[in-house]
């Protein structure tokens, strides 16, 4: 199968006969020629198809045809300027699988409930297909830069006994008698990896019952976590820098500049990101957000419109770190210089979308992290394991979470995060 033809291979056999397989994207024309154009799942091709070559029975049933109906076409492939993808294809037959009639995602405008609804469907159209493509490129390159640099990828349960970040937004389930939760991160199993490998990841599902219905939010989402022994706060915003830049210049110069295109994308927000990376601290931050009208408690984490409107300064992602104490999870490390402040740091995207990464430097002390658990009121039993790593060759260590969605969403220039997931669970939608 790997040398059968598609449309996305389709230079390769210019002058040649073949045949592609796929289904009706849209057709025209009248009389004695018509204008399919098909598409294979790679890509869509214009075709030319003739009576006087196919024969009055084949050309009448190819003309009437509905949307979505699945055929193979057989003709020869020429080059066209004109054609979209530049090849267009002269029909000779035609094999009709199934007509479909009556599809229901029509050009006229519809509602995102509708278009949900019927997201199975819905994926066939050429934006979604462009996002879901990016989607495909971004996880490749995720993948490619941690096992290019000797990072183990290690896999993190998805049920857990304990809530890593407390239990409000955590979906509980009976697992054979007892509580159990779906995980909200795969971090803290990191850092167990980290103690063993020296550095590891892992990139898979993770679930936030949130009541949030924003743009920004799903109840189920991909998020990859690399996690490293003998790492401070510095060494993980290098990383974090490294990646980012990696990343998206990978889905520019490996295919994406095609589906981006399709999405009206404006490519030069994304070469633009390029290292360095402006840090600065969170007071620095607050600082400049009350010079531009927007004050923020100097205790308090930042909300969607501080995001919005700091990253809107800078034409690249920006560093924050250094972050309330009192905002953040129970396992980052105070500042020794001011512990009211955690060796945290968020990158926020530009353009107003916020934060993609979460990151920083876990807490390694025994005695600390004892007095953390009791403090967030958290059931010191459920992390004695947690607490091993500590007590046995305990290290400064540290990583970052990258949620995969919010970075689609961002480098395909979409508002909102729903459609960077083939089937979005949200407060409102279990379906399809």
């Amino acid at each position: 199968m790997s040398d059968r033809p598609t449309i996305a291979t389709i230079s390769n056999h210019d002058g040649q006969t073949v045949t592609l397989n796929g289904w009706l994207y849209n057709i025209r024309g009248s009389g004695k020629i018509a204008f399919p154009q098909l598409r294979d799942g790679t890509g869509i091709i214009q075709c030319v198809a003739k009576k006087a070559v196919l024969g009055d029975k084949a050309f009448d049933e190819l003309r009437h045809l509905g949307q979505e109906s699945s055929l193979s076409l057989t003709g020869t492939i020429h080059a066209d300027d004109r054609a979209q993808g530049g090849f267009e294809m002269q029909v000779s037959g035609v094999q009709i699988h199934q007509k479909a009639s009556g599809y229901p995602i029509s050009p006229k405008e519809h509602g995102p409930a509708f278009l949900h609804d019927h997201r199975h469907l819905w994926m066939r159209s050429k934006k979604q297909h462009a996002i879901l493509k990016i989607r495909h490129l971004c996880v490749r390159a995720i993948r490619d830069y941690f096992d290019d640099r000797d990072f183990l990828l290690l896999d993190s349960p998805i049920f857990t006994p304990n809530p890593c970040e407390g239990t409000s937004t955590l979906f509980e389930t009976e697992y054979f008698g007892q509580p159990a939760y779906l995980s909200q991160s795969g971090q803290l199993y990191q850092e167990a990896g980290a103690m063993a490998f020296g550095k590891t990841y892992t990139f898979g599902p993770t679930f936030r019952a949130e009541k949030s219905s924003t743009r920004r939010h799903l109840t189920e989402f991909w998020m990859v976590e690399p996690e490293i022994a003998y790492a401070n706060l510095d060494d993980i915003m290098d990383l974090a820098e490294d990646f980012m830049v990696e990343v998206v210049q990978y889905v520019l110069n490996n295919g994406g500049r095609s589906h981006l295109e399709v999405l009206e994308r404006d490519i030069s927000v994304l070469e633009n990101v390029q290292k360095p990376f402006p840090r600065m601290s969170y007071d620095e931050a607050c600082a400049q957000l009350d010079t531009l009208g927007v004050p923020v408690d100097t205790d308090d984490d930042f909300g969607s419109p501080h995001e919005t409107e700091l990253t809107q300064q800078y034409d690249r992602p920006i560093m924050v770190h250094r972050y309330p104490t009192a905002v953040k999870a129970f396992y980052m490390k105070e500042d020794p210089e001011n512990p009211a402040r955690v060796l945290g740091m968020d990158m926020l995207a530009p353009e107003g979308y916020g934060e993609i990464i979460g990151s920083g430097q876990r807490e390694d002390s025994e005695a600390v992290l004892l007095e953390k658990i009791a403090a967030h009121g958290l059931n010191q039993e459920h992390f004695e394991w947690y607490l091993d790593l500590r007590r046995y060759g305990s290290v400064p260590h540290g990583g970052f979470g990258l949620g995969l969605e919010r970075l689609v969403c961002w480098i395909c220039g979409i508002r909102h995060i729903r459609e960077t997931v083939p089937f979005p669970r949200m407060m409102d939608r279990l379906t399809p």
